[in-house]
């Protein structure tokens, strides 16, 4: 199991970089876990300066854009190798 965390404060960026996550897992048939993390304390520890952040399994793969469903596919496919 995949487990993705979209960092953010609940903004409109951060909810499109949800459905984008959602929509490139549902795209691999794989079982994920998103979950949104708006806690700053949290979003911080993950040295993201910039939301909306994007964590797969732990690492940090993304902050302050929103990657196409296939950029984040592929991050997904990478993790899981």
């Amino acid at each position: 199991m995949v487990n993705i965390k979209v960092l953010g404060p609940g903004c409109a960026n951060c909810r499109k970089l949800e459905e984008v996550a959602r929509e490139a897992v549902a795209s691999l048939g794989v079982q994920a876990e998103i979950n949104k993390v708006t806690d700053m304390n949290e979003i911080i520890a993950y040295d993201v300066l910039k939301t909306p952040g994007l964590v797969i399994n732990g690492k940090l793969v993304s902050s302050g854009r929103i990657p196409t469903p296939a950029t984040v596919a592929e991050w997904v496919r990478a993790a899981m190798s």
